[in-house]
């Protein structure tokens, strides 16, 4: 057998295989838990890798369970009758998605997809129900998370509905992504891991509006790009864009 820095995983994946061992579980909410949470978690969870693109549950689906993300992103979305697609959330290493439905028992209210090959955890509804009336701890965290998606629901709704230009959204959007990030010099340098479609899903615009709107925010000073990094040179300037 070849030595595990050795073996090939799939899509160059660094394999999780339990949850106690998980590099993860010291920096993640949900993932922060006492050992024999851990245990409990592993006993009713089941890991598998799925490629870019693949769809984990679709919006109206019955509710199956929640998946934990243990690698990669995964894209919420929901989707008009015509079509038109809208990204409420970007879900990351950690995090857990199917919450809702999971819980309440509705069908899923949006459709998750892989934005990259990732690594879950599926946790069947049932077992997922038993797990958090047995340990009070984790039930308080799944509480986090859900005000957690709370507010980026919110954040989402000020993008369509509380800002009137797509120019406006767009600052709100960085200013947003941004937020967290260490500042020097009045800098904030981040990477930007979403593509300029992915942006118009999440502002309700185009991917031309948005490559266009990042040529004039780079013309005007606000940003500047250097490859996958951005780099936000005038808050203020940004700011100022929400009071007009």
């Amino acid at each position: 057998m070849l030595p595990t820095a050795a073996m090939k995983t799939p899509y160059g994946l660094a394999i999780i295989e339990d949850c106690l061992t998980c590099p993860m579980h010291r920096d993640r909410l949900f993932c922060d838990l006492a050992p024999a949470a851990l245990l409990g978690l592993d006993a009713v969870s089941s890991s598998a890798i799925y490629p870019k693109g693949a769809i984990l549950f679709v919006e109206g689906q019955d509710p199956r369970g929640v998946f934990v993300i243990c690698s990669g992103r995964v894209k919420l979305s929901a989707t008009s009758p015509a079509g038109k697609s809208l990204i409420l959330r970007i879900a990351a290493q950690g995090e857990v998605v199917g919450l809702p439905g999971t819980l309440s028992g509705k069908p899923y209210e949006v459709t998750a997809e892989a934005l990259d090959p990732i690594q879950a955890n599926f946790i069947p509804r049932e077992p997922f129900l038993e797990f958090l009336r047995a340990h009070g701890q984790v039930a308080l965290r799944v509480a986090q998370a859900l005000s957690d998606i709370y507010y980026a629901t919110y954040r989402e709704v000020r993008y369509l509905g509380l800002l009137g230009s797509v120019e406006e959204k767009m600052a709100c959007f960085l200013l947003d992504f941004a937020a967290g990030h260490v500042s020097e010099d009045g800098r904030t340098r981040l990477v930007l891991s979403l593509t300029h479609e992915e942006i118009a899903e999440m502002i309700g615009s185009t991917r031309e509006t948005v490559t266009r709107l990042f040529a004039d925010f780079k013309r005007k000073g606000l940003i500047e790009v250097r490859g996958s990094s951005l780099i936000i040179a005038d808050k203020p300037g940004l700011q100022k864009l929400l009071q007009s």
